[in-house]
């Protein structure tokens, strides 16, 4: 199997050279005091894109031939692949279809149609990427037209790892730890490629979505395998199975996978935003959680976590602090049982909810016809530890009726 190279690297610099950003390492301070090290971020959400995809998507079509590039050119993208082949297209001349999930946020969407303009078309098919591939592939073969593959590429991965060379080149002390996140593959292949040879010393840390964790399953099992199922919120990482180049690249030189709960995600992309000033997609956030929960290891240490895109739909702003919120604990669901006369929603907010406790979901029908009438109630705490206060008080005065956070079935069908 052919593998990227150093040599493919520095041809990639050279490609991409006035048409990606040399994007900033920025130390955040507010992370190297609470890890106590020298803590940064290189900030590829900074693109014009507003991703790394640009690298891989534009060295990749800027080397096509000009027979290759009458054919045309095809990919499969969850979105940030997307935009940096739309901007290829529209910057080279050559016309594209994309194939994108049809849950693909909206934003994203738009961004590719804004990018590529009359030289790309856009196809919805599918519920994950893994679809979408599967679409693009069939109409490569029946149109003739060129794959540009969002991360089982060398040329791809090549054009990714001049992340790696510029990193080199900011750094101004050793880089003790990387955290990258993972999708594919493509982008931590492509930075272990020029780490492996020009700074061996460092640990890679690759990051995945607890949902989706489809490189420590390959790991795991010496080959890429397939995922069953995934959870879908991390888009831009949310991949079944990665690439057997990727994984080839990669398999001997990742120093450790880790993996995030999403909801944990969702409280990074909310922190980096009111405390940074920073738009991060759930993909980028991977980064930074496992960085922030390294612990010790990093104490003294010199740190990047690469921020690898900021396409985040505003829209999904509810949603990201829903998970955040349960993932800490902090907003519970029940069914509440209410008994059938007067005063007792009073009682229960006087009697039941704590002085910090608040309603922000309330769905109730009454039923005249029974002694109690269930409610669904959902309920905001200021801290975590004042749960078991609240469920026991439920308890005792008998309004308790289901506890609706562990019936993820129940709850996904009544909220």
């Amino acid at each position: 199997m052919e593998l990227p190279t150093l040599e493919g690297v520095r041809l990639a610099v050279q490609n991409l050279d006035g048409v990606a950003l040399e994007s900033p390492l920025q130390k955040n301070l507010r992370l190297s005091e609470k890890c106590q090290a020298e803590v940064f971020f290189k900030r590829e959400d900074l693109q014009q894109v507003r991703s790394f995809k640009i690298r891989g998507a534009y060295n990749t079509i800027c080397r096509l031939s000009e027979e290759e590039r009458q054919k045309g050119i095809v990919c499969s993208s969850a979105g940030n692949h997307a935009q940096g082949v739309a901007f290829s297209c529209r910057a080279l001349q050559i016309k594209g279809t994309i194939f994108m999930p049809v849950p693909t946020p909206q934003q994203k969407v738009d961004q590719v149609v804004m990018f590529g303009g009359d030289y790309i078309d856009i196809v919805l098919v599918g519920d994950t990427y893994d679809d979408s591939e599967a679409a693009a592939q069939a109409f490569s073969e029946q149109e003739g037209k060129i794959i540009i593959h969002p991360f089982n590429d060398i040329r791809v991965i090549e054009g990714q790892a001049t992340i790696a060379m510029e990193l080199i080149k900011q750094a101004s002390t050793p880089i003790d730890y990387i955290f990258i996140p993972i999708g594919g593959g493509g982008l931590i292949s492509g930075i272990v490629t020029v780490f492996s040879q020009l700074s061996p010393e460092t640990q890679i840390i690759g990051v995945e979505p607890l949902g989706a964790p489809s490189m420590r399953e390959a790991l795991a099992a010496g080959k890429p395998v397939a995922l069953t199922q995934i959870d879908k919120f991390v888009d831009g990482a949310a991949v079944k199975k990665v690439g057997n180049i990727p994984f080839e690249v990669s398999k001997n030189h990742i120093s450790e996978v880790v993996t995030v709960p999403e909801g944990l995600v969702c409280q990074v992309i909310l922190d980096l935003y009111n405390k940074d000033g920073i738009v991060a997609e759930p993909a980028a956030a991977l980064s930074v959680a496992a960085l922030e929960n390294f612990g010790e290891k990093l104490k003294g240490k010199t740190a990047i976590a690469l921020l690898c895109g900021g396409n985040n739909d505003i829209t999904r702003t509810p949603e990201i602090k829903e998970r955040a919120l349960l993932f800490a604990k902090k907003k519970h669901y029940f069914i509440v049982r209410f008994p059938q006369r007067a005063g007792a929603l009073k009682e229960f907010v006087n009697e039941i909810l704590g002085p910090n406790d608040d309603i922000t979901y309330f769905e109730f029908n009454k039923k005249t016809s029974k002694v109690k009438a269930p409610a669904v109630v959902g309920i905001e705490l200021k801290d975590a530890a004042d749960f078991q206060p609240l469920l026991e008080r439920m308890k005792s005065r008998n309004f308790y009726g289901e506890y609706l956070n562990e019936q993820p079935d129940l709850f996904e069908f009544l909220i």
